[in-house]
C-alpha cells in the first residue's frame, strides 16, 4: 500500500502545526513552504478550508485519499454523529492503537512494526496497519520482538499510559483496546465538520 514519504517538516508547515509531533525545524520556520511562504496573506475560500482539513486528517493518521473515502462512507452509515465516528474509525485502525499505545514513537513508526509482523492482536499476529481494532481485543508485542530497540526506546519515553480508552500493562507489555474514544478524548486538532460538509457537496 503506498503512503507519503516525503519531507514531514513541508507538511506541517503547510497545515501551520506539527501533526507529526515535536519537530525542531517546524518550531524554526513555522510559516507554509515556497518562496513567498512567510508573507503569504491570501484569504482562503470556504472549499479550501474543508479540503485543507480533510487532507490534515490523512497526513495525522497517515491514510491515503482511497482509505480515507472508504472510511467516511462507513461512517455516514453509521449510528452517531458522523464526523466522530470517523475519527474513531481512524482511532482504532491498528497502527493508530500500537502508537497510543506508546509502543512506537509516531504512527509511521507503529506502521512499520505491524507490517513486519511484530505485534499480535488477542495472540496472533496482525500484519495489516489498517486493521480495525475491536473494545476488549488485547493488542501486544510478539514475543521475540520484545526485546527490540526501537520498542524499548519508545515504552521507555512514553511516560504514563494517558488515555482513557486503553488499559496498558507493563508486565506483559500488551494493552486492552476498552472502547472506541469519544470526540473529547481524542487530543488531535481536526475539525472534523469540514470534512463532513467537504465530502457531503
Amino acid at each position: 500500500m503506498a503512503r507519503y514519504i516525503g519531507p514531514k517538516t513541508r507538511i506541517a508547515r503547510k497545515f501551520g502545526e506539527a501533526i507529526y509531533g515535536p519537530d525542531k525545524n517546524f518550531e524554526r520556520r513555522n510559516f507554509p513552504p515556497g518562496q513567498h511562504g512567510a508573507n503569504r496573506r491570501r484569504k482562503t475560500s470556504e472549499y479550501g478550508l474543508q479540503l485543507k482539513e480533510k487532507q490534515k486528517a490523512k497526513y495525522t493518521y497517515g491514510v491515503l485519499e482511497k482509505q480515507f473515502r472508504n472510511l467516511y462512507k462507513k461512517a455516514s452509515r453509521s449510528k452517531g454523529v458522523t464526523g466522530e465516528v470517523l475519527l474513531g474509525l481512524l482511532e482504532s485502525r491498528l497502527d493508530n492503537v500500537v502508537f497510543r499505545m506508546g509502543i512506537a514513537p509516531t504512527r509511521a513508526a507503529a506502521r512499520q512494526l505491524v507490517s513486519h509482523r511484530h505485534i499480535v492482536v488477542d495472540g496472533g499476529v496482525v500484519n495489516i496497519p489498517s486493521y480495525q481494532v475491536k473494545p476488549d481485543q488485547i493488542v501486544g508485542i510478539r514475543e521475540k520482538s520484545k526485546s527490540l530497540e526501537v520498542i524499548s526506546d519508545s515504552l521507555a519515553n512514553s511516560g504514563a499510559h494517558k488515555f482513557s480508552w486503553i488499559e496498558w500493562d507493563s508486565n506483559s507489555l500488551s494493552g486492552k483496546f476498552l472502547t472506541v474514544p469519544d470526540r473529547s478524548d481524542i487530543p488531535e486538532n481536526i475539525k472534523e465538520q469540514l470534512i463532513v460538509e467537504l465530502y457531503s457537496k
